[in-house]
């Protein structure tokens, strides 16, 4: 059976492919790794970036010997795994992107990073707190700020910025057309960028991978891959 990745966002866990997992295993190997830092893994000594990321994923399909590997990334998921196509083309068949956000500028990212104060989370949503807790431990007070930093540093220097043309492999970009932290404009952008892709705008879709209909997602994935 050909393998495919699902990655999950930042401040995500593998957890939230449950819904699709069985659906997608009559067709493919599933493979849901936990980025450093997220569930019960340990927090990278030297910090979180998209490029210690882009170094894990390379590991974890080195170590399991996987070739001809399809990726669904969501979110920051979505970009690692495109990170990893610009350095890796030859051991991918291909790439699905939801909630992907591409536009990162310095000022920007300063604005996000300052949503990702754990006290202030814990005082004004404690259910997310809640969440962050059961899927990642106490160290989510310390994954927030590490997050935060990687936010920053994506904004001063995104690796996929001027590199979109590279990517040769088939790509389709997706949003939700109720998503408050990437638009339209950016997704739009980016597919237009790319040699080999595809767009897909979610009707009644908001950001968060739990908020997304698992059989609207599961046909556009089956549409996508010739699923049948």
């Amino acid at each position: 059976m050909p393998n495919l990745i699902l990655l999950h966002g930042a401040l995500g866990h593998n957890e939230v492919f449950e819904p699709f997992k069985e659906e997608l295993s009559k067709y493919f190997t599933i493979h849901t790794p936990l980025f450093s830092g997220h569930g019960n893994t340990e927090i990278w000594e030297n910090g979180i970036t998209t490029e210690k990321y882009t170094q894990e994923l390379k590991e974890f399909i080195e170590k399991e010997k996987l070739n001809n590997v399809s990726i669904f990334g969501h979110s920051m998921g979505g970009y690692v795994a495109l990170c990893y196509a610009l350095e890796n083309p030859s051991t991918l068949h291909s790439i699905m992107t939801l909630g992907t956000k591409f536009d990162w500028t310095e000022e920007q990212a300063l604005k996000e990073s300052k949503m990702l104060n754990p006290d202030v989370i814990a005082e004004k949503v404690p259910k997310y707190a809640e969440l962050l807790e059961k899927q990642h431990g106490a160290k989510w007070k310390q994954l927030l700020p590490a997050i935060a930093d990687m936010m920053v540093s994506l904004g001063k220097n995104p690796p996929l910025k001027n590199n979109l043309s590279n990517i040769n492999i088939p790509v389709q970009i997706m949003v939700g057309d109720q998503d408050n932290m990437v638009t339209f404009e950016e997704s739009m952008k980016v597919y237009r960028s790319l040699p080999n892709a595809k767009l897909a705008v979610l009707p009644d879709t908001k950001h968060p991978m739990d908020r997304v209909r698992p059989n609207l997602l599961l046909n556009l994935i089956k549409d996508f891959w010739n699923l049948s």
